[in-house]
């Protein structure tokens, strides 16, 4: 059998072992699924990202703003201090606007969008991010849950053994070194019980900052989703889908604008202006007029500019090029930490199995007096051994998979068909991409998108 039916094979028998290493569950139990539903929507760390990418969206309608003219009003008065004291007033209503500038302010807008989508990218992969915590604060109140129950366990067995071994010396068939034994072995099963429940009232904190609340009964982990047949296959994935790629991707591709906008920069441009201007006496001083201007010597600012554009540009290809290697090892090394965990759990299985039989047989050996309480609470130990790394390797197991999934660009909403409306990036962009004024139908339509943006 090939290690990747072996993988599936152990993830399937892993999640029908999780379904019966948890006791039953009362009505209403939280699942995963509404974890990380609650995380998306109540992530104050998505919020923030959404308002980095509408700020980003007005960038566009700023750069946009440039190919439009612009309108002014201006009013003004003067005085003469002359021997005829005399009062005049002028009122102008001016506008300019740029007639050619060799597609510089155009390539601007294009920059700003790229921009837009590397940012869009960005919430992306915080989305995953966020759903990652929720998934390793899901399981590890899970597994301290389960440590806990099992601490408690430990407690009562090593309590019952104590007290069979006082009623053994009381007949004399054990001696006080044995009843000692055993209230030590109490004793750490108590201490162990408390550091138990130590771990999930920190568990407990960690969910409520990653979930937006805290746990109420949760239920036992669902069935794996799917996984490629691969590591390759899932680098492969990763490299097409992974929103830090696709991130860099816009930004190499801003900045191939940003050298165009820098060269076209060093290109000639046309102005157009006009003035329609009255004073107080009725005299018309309007005038309209055309500029071409040429840079000659900027100081060197205008070669600098391009040169700083051609190295930007070089840098984040190269950033391109680590990202990618970077997070074609994420997925390796989350695959790594999979393939671990699946093993670990198959072997922490036969580990309990045979940790059962020996303590089975130690108590039996107990009773015909071939072996102490010392033999028995070892046997015990032995068993509680098994269970705690059972029960740690698989919460490292599905933490591990999920891992995978966001390594490979996978862990979002919609792949993971929540079924919930997810945050829509392009409403607020295309309210804002022809820069609509406050006072037009079109800012009136936006205040609406804003309203209903601030309540989802």
């Amino acid at each position: 059998m090939g290690y990747v039916q072996q993988l599936r094979k152990g993830l399937t028998g892993v999640a029908l072992a999780g379904t019966l290493a948890f006791a039953p569950l009362a009505a209403g139990a939280e699942t995963l699924t509404d974890a990380l539903i609650t995380a998306y929507r109540h992530s104050h760390i998505l919020d923030q990202q959404r308002a980095l990418l509408r700020a980003a969206d007005e960038d566009v309608a700023i750069a946009l703003a440039d190919l439009r003219p612009i309108i002014a009003f201006s009013a003004g008065a003067s005085a003469s201090a002359t021997s005829n004291y005399e009062l005049g007033a002028t009122v102008t209503l001016s506008a300019s606007m740029t007639l050619f500038d060799n597609g510089a302010t155009r390539l601007g807008v294009e920059v700003q969008k790229e921009a837009v989508l590397a940012t869009r990218e960005a919430l992306v992969n915080y989305e995953q991010q966020v759903l990652l915590a929720a998934v390793q604060a899901y399981m590890d109140v899970t597994s301290a849950s389960e440590s806990l129950a099992l601490a408690r366990s430990n407690v009562r067995l090593t309590n019952q053994q104590l007290r069979a071994a006082r009623d053994r010396f009381e007949v004399g068939e054990v001696t006080r070194t044995e009843v000692a034994q055993a209230e030590a072995q109490l004793a750490a099963a108590r201490s162990s019980e408390a550091a138990a429940q130590g771990s999930l009232e920190i568990a407990r904190e960690s969910y409520r900052v990653a979930v937006g609340s805290y746990p109420n009964g949760l239920a036992p982990p669902p069935a794996p989703p799917k996984l490629p047949a691969s590591v390759d296959a899932a680098q492969a994935v990763a490299v097409r889908t992974h929103p830090l790629i696709r991130q860099a991707q816009h930004t190499v591709a801003a900045t191939e604008l940003g050298i165009k906008q820098a060269q076209a920069a060093m290109k000639f441009t046309v102005d157009t202006s006009a003035n329609l201007s009255f004073d107080d006496q009725g005299n018309d001083r309007s005038s309209f007029g055309l500029t071409m201007n040429q840079p000659i010597y900027a100081g060197g600012k205008l070669s600098a500019t391009l040169r700083k554009a051609r190295n930007q540009h070089e840098a984040n290809r190269a950033a391109l090029l680590s990202t990618t290697h970077n997070v074609q090892q994420l997925v390796g090394n989350a695959w790594a930490n999979l393939r671990v965990a699946v093993a670990q759990l198959q072997a922490t299985d036969q580990q309990i199995r045979a940790a059962t039989v020996a303590f089975r047989g130690v108590q039996e050996e107990q009773n015909l007096g071939a072996a102490t309480t010392l033999d028995v609470l070892d046997a015990q130990q032995d068993l509680l051994d098994a269970q705690s790394a059972r029960i740690d390797a698989q919460s490292q197991q599905y933490v591990a998979l999920y891992s995978l999934l966001s390594a490979m660009g996978l862990l979002t909403v919609e792949h993971l068909g929540l079924g919930i409306q997810t945050y829509d990036p392009a409403a607020y962009y295309n309210a804002v991409k022809s820069a609509p004024v406050q006072r037009s139908k079109q800012g009136r339509q936006l205040e609406k998108v804003l309203e209903r943006l601030q309540r989802q």
